[in-house]
């Protein structure tokens, strides 16, 4: 088992860091790792919906896209980010117990520092019902990636500014990242510490749950040459972190349990000629397969239900059911 204390601060190298551990390294790893300022976006969502474009260009703020699901976050140096990468319990594993499985140990330690946080909803862990982290997974192969925030000292005004305010991702239940629902972990420390000091107890305390078995891991020079190369290709690219606009002749948006879906959909001659899902919700597949499957298909309620029959459609949006999906399109 293996731990790793990152100090670069630079959010494409982390999160190419992170794609080249996940993929490659079959050992469990346990990473603490920090940003400058940056908006880190979810792997389906529309980019331009979700940050306040004039504001992140204005202040330099650079927007990356990771490799899991979930919603679009904040992160600045008063902010810490945690990362599990293990082996999934069985294949039946859902998604709402990786969650649990793997922010266990981070409400634990909070509770040594007199603070009563728990999980809510899909992904957040609040304190008094304000949250201060999110959480997102990746599966690859039989490995789950789980990483989350750590709202310590960040700036509630860069946050709120950052992103887009976008009213139908909510509900009743949901968390919304406004300056008056997020709260940092320091306001309710009952003896101050910095941030530096918390990374440091967040480390132990980890490290403490496998005494004896992490072992800290530094990169090589081949990994590092590795992921420099991931994050040239990949993460500083605005191809990957933006994406392109959708431009479609039909569109909808609409949020349910499993998360926010949009749909953007072209059709001609009654035949699906183009079709694209973006969104926050969770996935095991990539929607991108399911969008290839139904090109081609009429765009008819009963074909699109046909086809649905040959996936198992929660594998591309966990919670989200046929019925709701296929409201979607008509």
């Amino acid at each position: 088992m293996l731990y790793i204390i990152d100090h670069s601060t630079d959010p494409q190298w982390n999160l190419a860091a992170e794609e080249y551990l996940f993929r490659n390294f079959t050992d469990p790893v346990f990473r603490l790792w920090r940003n400058r300022a940056s908006v880190i976006i979810g792997l389906h969502q529309n980019a331009f919906a979700e940050i306040n474009t004039n504001y992140v260009r204005e202040h330099n703020i650079p927007v990356v896209r990771r490799l899991s699901g979930g919603g679009a976050v904040f992160h600045d140096l008063g902010n810490l980010n945690f990362t599990f990468i293990d082996n999934s319990v069985n294949s039946h594993e859902t998604s709402s117990e990786m969650f649990a499985r793997f922010t266990r140990p981070i409400i634990e330690a909070l509770t040594l520092l007199g603070i009563e946080a728990t999980l809510k909803g899909r992904n957040d862990l609040v304190i008094d019902d304000m949250k201060f982290s999110g959480n997102a997974v990746a599966l690859y192969k039989n490995r789950i990636l789980q990483h989350g925030t750590l709202l310590f000292s960040s700036s509630m005004a860069n946050l709120s500014d950052a992103l887009a305010n976008r009213p139908e991702q909510y509900d009743s239940k949901a968390v919304k990242s406004n300056r008056a629902r997020v709260t940092n972990i320091s306001d309710h420390l009952e003896k101050k510490m910095t941030i530096e000091e918390f990374i440091l107890f967040m480390e132990r305390f980890i490290l403490s749950q496998r005494e004896g078995k992490y072992i800290q891991y530094s990169y090589s020079s081949e990994d590092l040459a590795k992921i420099a190369k991931i994050k040239l290709e990949k993460y500083s690219r605005d191809s990957w972190n933006y994406g392109s606009s959708p431009q479609f002749e039909y569109s909808k948006v609409r949020r349910f349990e499993g998360g926010l879906l949009e749909v953007y959909m072209t059709v001609k001659r009654g035949i699906i000629q183009e079709i694209r899902f973006y969104g926050n919700y969770f996935f095991k597949k990539e929607s991108r397969d399911l969008e290839q499957i139904l090109i081609g298909t009429p765009c008819s309620l009963v074909s699109v239900a046909d086809t649905l029959k040959r996936v198992n459609l929660s594998d591309y949006f966990v919670n989200i059911t046929e019925e709701e999906f296929l409201s979607m399109l008509f």
